[in-house]
């Protein structure tokens, strides 16, 4: 992973930091230091990232400290302050390590269903289940249940217009496709639940920290509803019998655009816990993270406008039509982008218009990382920085390449499902470089020098 490279300037700059604070503080026993803690997620893209932020980034200045809340038995209902510095774990640094593990491997869960999502929409199976229960179900067991659930899928559009003389193998193939995607998402929930209801009664998880992690477990809640109202269109006829059966592309977009925050707002916050302070080792390296942060805002919205893009463009199956690069077909721009009434439909229903949009913002959004690159290279900033800004980049050349491939060569599972994951990879970092290049707060700031050592 692009990520991994910088860990090892963290560790060394930082790690005789944590090793001098933490034994001039011991033996204290009315108070506890916060300090960054080593996490590890259970997935490819949060694990690298959380092993980078196991690091000595001087989460708190020298002196700093909190009572202990390890004795409440309810959520705590003040942050800890200090100077304006909020933690958001409040029981020390083996409580601020298990949240983080937690919240990392949530982000991953997350990340792998946004993967099994892509691989469920491309090989056709998401409307293979005509019903939906939010509990869920058991499988079909039996072949005379098999054979009933087959009968349902029969009464749909997509066979009738579609599948018509699908075999029932074929047809279990496609509902086990759909199955473990639906079941995989009960088990997140259950995952995210049972930890955070044992942080609460162990009195780990602030007030602030309890409701910004109560809204994304409401927002995965009502993941599957949108899930299932967005299959539910698909179950539809459709308006003319030359149409394909297909979901609606605006329920497409706002199931795959929700995941994606549910995404951005676990994996922030598990950054915010085992990383509360930035890097810095100096005023003017944090005078250099600002310059950087004023670029990458802009930046990560682009990146943004692309990957909702991308949802439109999958919802009308735009991939699979104009299969040329860098022309549409024979030309640059085809003649029917503003064919439909009222003009704004173009752009979320029109394939050519959809696909145009796409390949716009794609290379728009490469240009601009690219921009923060060269802008980044004479700035005096973390060497962390320097590398996330380089990772970014490299990413975002991959996932042009790989969108380019997947429309050269009529949309495989294997390089859509790449390019799906590849949307979601560079999110990440860009994640990881906006929360990367914050101000430190002011109590870290009055500790350090205008100059950062160099051994």
């Amino acid at each position: 992973m692009f990520q991994s490279r910088v860990v090892a300037s963290i560790l060394k700059r930082n790690q005789s930091v944590l090793n001098s604070l933490t034994s001039n503080l011991k033996g204290t026993s009315s108070s506890r230091v916060f300090t960054s803690s080593s996490s590890s997620a259970s997935a490819w893209t949060a694990s690298a990232v959380a092993r980078s932020c196991s690091h000595g980034f001087r989460s708190l200045p020298k002196g700093h400290h909190v009572p202990s809340f390890r004795n409440m038995s309810t959520l705590a209902s003040v942050a800890t302050e200090k100077e304006g510095f909020k933690l958001l774990v409040t029981a020390g640094p083996r409580a601020q390590k298990m949240v983080g593990i937690w919240l990392f491997g949530s982000a991953a869960w997350v990340f792998s269903m946004v993967v099994l999502g892509g691989i469920t929409r491309l090989t056709r199976s998401g409307l293979s289940m005509t019903d939906w229960k939010f509990t869920g179900r058991l499988p079909p067991l039996s072949d005379e249940e098999w054979q009933q659930e087959f009968e349902k899928y029969k009464q749909s559009p997509e066979y009738k217009r579609v599948n018509k003389g699908m075999s029932i193998e074929d047809f279990k193939f496609i509902y086990w496709m759909e199955y473990a995607h639906r079941m995989w998402g009960r088990a997140l929930g259950v995952m995210f639940a049972l930890p955070f209801s044992y942080f609460l009664r162990k009195g780990y998880i602030t007030l602030r920290l309890g409701l910004r992690l109560s809204a994304l477990f409401a927002l995965g809640a009502g993941q599957g509803l949108i899930g299932w109202w967005m299959v539910k269109s698909g179950l539809e006829e459709p308006p003319s019998e030359y149409v394909e059966p297909r979901v609606s592309p605006y329920r497409l977009a706002a199931h795959l655009t929700s995941a994606f925050v549910i995404y951005s707002g676990l994996f922030w916050t598990a950054l915010s816990v085992v990383m509360p302070e930035p890097p810095a080792e100096s005023l003017a390296w944090v005078q250099g993270a600002a310059k950087v942060k004023r670029l990458a805002i802009p930046v990560s919205l682009i990146v943004g406008i692309t990957v909702v893009s991308g949802a439109f463009v999958a919802g009308n199956d735009a991939g699979r039509a104009y299969n040329t690069f860098p022309k549409m077909g024979d030309v640059w721009i085809p003649d029917d982008v503003f064919e439909l009434k009222p003009l704004i439909r173009n752009f979320f229903e029109n394939t050519s218009t959809v696909q145009l949009d796409h390949r716009i913002l794609a290379t728009t959004t490469l240009i601009s990382i690219s921009a923060l690159w060269w802008s980044s290279r004479k700035l005096d900033i973390h060497p962390a920085i320097r590398s996330l800004v380089g990772s970014t980049l490299g990413m975002a050349a991959l996932q042009v390449t790989l969108g380019v491939s997947t429309l050269l060569s009529y949309v495989p599972v294997s390089l859509g499902t790449a390019h799906q994951a590849g949307a979601l990879t560079l999110l990440t970092l860009m994640l990881l470089l906006n929360h990367t290049v914050r101000r430190p707060s002011m109590s870290l700031l009055k500790t350090l020098p205008q100059v950062a050592k160099t051994s």
